[in-house]
């Protein structure tokens, strides 16, 4: 019995669906099938009930998910531990970001990190927020920062700090010389938003308070990186609610516009595991709870 015959247990029985379970297993159906069956044959008792319309755990079945979800528990700790060990022969740090700390955050850390470890080799990976927190738990990362935090009980969260959002829009719309404008005029009004999968916490936070404001805009485009926002808002495309750290970026075809209503903040955390914190990250969180007033939860 091999850990992907677990895997492809697990999901089918997560999905009790054949066809939804090869797709998250990246693989195909029929193959998906083969592995089960070899599996049963080697458990030695049918663990799914298999008709045209469902699948079904058998008693048997239920009874094995459960010890298949700790032993693929314990493996990824095992994949865990070994990285880490190898980690700190290494002698490196492997930290994830999304593109707010490498402006606001990495200026403050990275000149104290090499002044202190001056031989240690560090790893940049830019990652999106979830891709950080399964780098994080596999350890494939040591640190991420991101916009939100996952509840995890493996997990210390560090807030750094929370940026309120900006509104800018092309130089040449009608308003661009109205000192503040009012949301009331973001009704109907065209918008490029950042889209929900690259973006998931701006877009969650943007959509809610479009909602709470009872505001009608007209989505012309989805952008995948917030320079996409600034570049698509410069050519005239539409307006757009990005964080404060992209005002340096803006060009001279954009202007920011303040809201006589305030618009939401969105926030820039640091975790790492519990198990994990070592004197590089001791620093780290030293130098952030000194520039920015951290909170840890």
């Amino acid at each position: 019995m091999e850990l992907r015959h677990l895997r492809y247990f697990v999901a089918v029985a997560e999905e009790l669906n054949f066809t939804k379970a090869a797709q998250r297993m990246f693989t195909v159906q029929p193959s998906l099938s083969q592995q089960i069956k070899d599996l049963e044959h080697e458990v030695g008792v049918q663990l799914l009930i298999r008709s045209n319309r469902k699948v079904e755990l058998t008693e048997e079945g239920r009874a094995f998910l459960k010890q298949a979800l700790l032993s693929l528990e314990h493996a990824e700790r095992a994949i865990y531990e070994a990285r880490q060990v190898a980690n700190m022969h290494k002698d490196q740090l492997k930290i994830g970001f999304v593109p707010v700390a490498e402006m606001k955050v990495f200026p403050y850390i990275m000149p104290n990190i090499r002044a202190h470890f001056p031989k240690l080799k560090i790893d940049f990976q830019s990652l999106t927020d979830h891709e950080q927190f399964i780098a994080l738990k596999k350890g494939e990362i040591d640190i991420a920062f991101t916009r939100y935090t996952e509840d995890c009980e493996e997990f210390e969260h560090v807030q750094i700090f929370q940026e309120p959002l900006a509104l800018i829009i092309p130089k040449s719309s009608s308003l661009a010389d109205q000192r503040h404008i009012s949301i009331k005029a973001f009704d109907q009004q065209d918008f490029v938003i950042s889209d929900e999968a690259a973006s998931p916490q701006l877009y969650k936070i943007i959509q809610a308070f479009f909602r709470q404001s009872k505001l009608a805009i007209n989505v012309v485009q989805k952008s995948t990186n917030i320079l996409l926002n600034v570049n698509l808002v410069g050519m005239g495309v539409g307006w757009s609610l990005v964080p404060a750290y992209v005002i340096p970026l803006l060009g001279d075809k954009i202007v920011v516009k303040n809201t006589l209503e305030p618009l939401p903040v969105i926030g820039l955390y640091a975790s790492y595991r519990k198990q994990q914190k070592n004197e590089v990250i001791s620093m780290i969180l030293k130098i952030l709870k000194e520039q920015f007033y951290t909170e840890m939860f």
